[in-house]
């Protein structure tokens, strides 16, 4: 596992030892196995410091003794890695047709993977986070019988968030703004962890920069591919949300003034000509329908039916042309398709490829390549409980019981 935290240092300013703390929770979540020596040597903490330190996170088991080891110059030192055994954090991934909630340990270990159905544009807001409200408690109840605190809840949404966790527009479920987070912790009345709303492409390029097969990867671009299809964003290692945090609306660039008519209003936006629903031949009411659809197209192109094949191809190109705008603008090592775009890729990257890298101005396409997400439906679900981990590595522990 990658975390998304640059390399530790020591802090120089207000609160130096919660600052330190997280220092030395970083430094054993990248380097465990490792002693209390390797720290002092590697962030310039003195060996007493480092010490009272790691004796703090040891009470608040957030970092566990494992024995020693006498592969190393001197005399045998007492090595350390990660607990967190009694801690969860917590991801959802809100969607136009379902809900996915995500809970994993300190080391980014799931616990549970659930996803149910939801109403999304056809239900109000209201419903919607009594949707929402109605897992995360069951979640927590989980949690609670494996005797596990809640550190924290990022739930991801498909539109515009800004930085107070309002969601200002999310066309595909119908939202305008909804204050997803100050409504949810109210209907899980105060639960005594925060709540955090982000978008769901955020989200999910923060769990491929920590846990997918491009992990650590300082520059890299996640498209969504779900109904509506949006870009996370990650340079020099972080995530880049914009002024107040609306960037990554990749779905709505206009590539066809002409095209197919946009849920924003507009038409030929990529969304419109590059979205699952130019795939499918009718928009299907579960996750489970798109999934048997999604199923028969590649069945289909597996066969070598050639009006699927033709379908698919022209589908990657105006994807391509898409990927060709990040590229240009961005410079990213490499775009993950995510979602639905997964089990079309082996069709749909040929002709994304060939798109992007003639509409790229820099040569090879400046370096960027284009591959397909290993880490299932639930990334941005993943990214979630993710950015509850990040706010642990900053300094935000957990209290000892």
């Amino acid at each position: 596992m990658i975390t998304s935290t640059t390399n530790p240092q020591p802090a120089d300013f207000a609160d130096v030892r919660a600052t330190n703390l997280a220092v030395v929770l970083r430094f054993v979540r990248e380097h465990a196995p490792c002693s209390r020596a390797d720290i002092a040597a590697s962030t310039g903490l003195n060996k007493a410091t480092v010490s009272s330190l790691v004796a703090d996170l040891i009470d608040r088991r957030l970092v566990r003794e494992t024995g020693l080891t006498e592969n190393r110059v001197g005399r045998p030192a007492t090595m350390l890695v990660l607990d967190g055994s009694p801690y969860a954090a917590i991801g959802v991934e809100v969607n136009v047709d379902y809900v996915t909630a995500v809970a994993v340990d300190l080391a980014g270990e799931r616990l549970l993977s659930w996803r149910r159905s939801f109403p999304g544009p056809d239900g109000s807001t209201g419903q919607a986070v009594a949707a929402v409200a109605a897992i995360v408690r069951r979640v927590v109840s989980r949690m609670a019988k494996q005797e596990r605190q809640v550190l924290g809840l990022t739930v991801g949404v498909p539109g515009l968030v800004g930085t107070d966790g309002t969601v200002l527009i999310a066309p595909n479920l119908g939202w305008r703004d909804a204050d997803l987070a100050g409504d949810l912790a109210k209907a899980l009345r105060d639960p005594g962890f925060a709540v955090q709303v982000e978008n769901d492409a955020n989200l999910a390029a923060l769990a491929e920069h920590r846990f997918g097969s491009q992990a650590g990867t300082a520059n890299l671009v996640y498209l969504t591919g779900e109904i509506g299809v949006g870009a996370g964003i990650i340079l020099d290692g972080r995530i880049r949300r914009g002024g107040r945090g609306y960037g990554g609306e990749i779905g709505h660039i206009q590539l066809d003034p002409l095209g197919a008519e946009c849920r924003c209003g507009r038409t030929g936006c990529l969304e419109a000509v590059a979205g699952i629903g130019a795939v499918l031949r009718h928009a299907p009411l579960s996750p489970a329908e798109v999934e048997i659809e999604l199923d028969e197209v590649a069945r289909l192109a597996r066969a070598g039916d050639a009006r699927t094949l033709g379908l698919l191809a022209e589908v990657g190109r105006q994807l391509g042309k898409g990927v060709a705008v990040v590229a240009n603008l961005l410079n990213p090592e490499v775009v993950i398709l995510g979602g639905y775009y997964v089990p079309l890729a082996p069709w749909l990257l040929p002709a994304v490829e060939d798109e992007a890298r003639g509409r790229t101005i820099a040569p090879e396409g400046g370096g960027c390549r284009v591959v397909a997400s290993t880490l299932g439906y639930d990334a941005a679900a993943l990214g979630g409980a993710a950015r509850v981990l990040d706010s642990v590595d900053s300094g935000r522990l957990p209290r000892v019981s």
